[in-house]
């Protein structure tokens, strides 16, 4: 877990906030009791996690698929390639929403949010490249040194688990 005191503070005004604006229909299936708490739901993320994300393309039609999601500081962080639809998606509209979903009904995270394309290896990723570099089995710097990476700003997070 990466999150400072000031993340995960923030994180859950934004995790409080979106439960509250949730409908009825949401809260109904996913009680006050299966709400994960900032921290909590900052143990669960670490690692990759298989984000599935959807852009908007420039005719206004949604289009998802799988990434390596990361969760750090607070924020979901995802790449892909330079001429991707997705980032060319991005860079038209940076509306995103993302889900991470386990054992059918068990586990969801919902994100939505705006992505902001971000240096990965920058100071302003403020170590996310580290964390990268961490998690893969492989030469994530000499496999990938140009991919683009975008953190999602997010508006809304809701995040569930159902007890064992």
């Amino acid at each position: 877990m990466h999150e400072t005191d000031d993340d995960l503070t923030a994180l859950q005004r934004l995790l409080d906030a979106s439960y509250a604006r949730a409908g009825e229909h949401l809260r109904m299936i996913w009680g006050e009791d299966s709400r994960l708490d900032a921290r909590q739901l900052s143990y669960e993320l670490v690692g990759v996690q298989v984000l599935d994300l959807a852009t908007v393309t420039p005719r206004g039609e949604p289009r998802v698929a799988p990434v390596d999601g990361f969760f750090f500081r607070g924020h979901f962080w995802f790449g892909s390639a330079d001429n991707s639809l997705r980032f060319r998606n991005i860079r038209a509209n940076p509306a995103v929403s993302g889900a991470i979903t386990r054992g059918g009904e068990t586990f969801l995270v919902i994100v939505h949010g705006r992505a902001t394309e971000t240096d990965p290896r920058g100071p302003e990723a403020d170590g996310f490249a580290d964390y990268v570099r961490s998690v893969y089995d492989f030469d994530w710097d000499a496999e990938h040194p140009d991919a683009p990476y975008a953190r999602i700003d997010a508006g809304t997070m809701l995040a569930f688990k159902r007890p064992d």
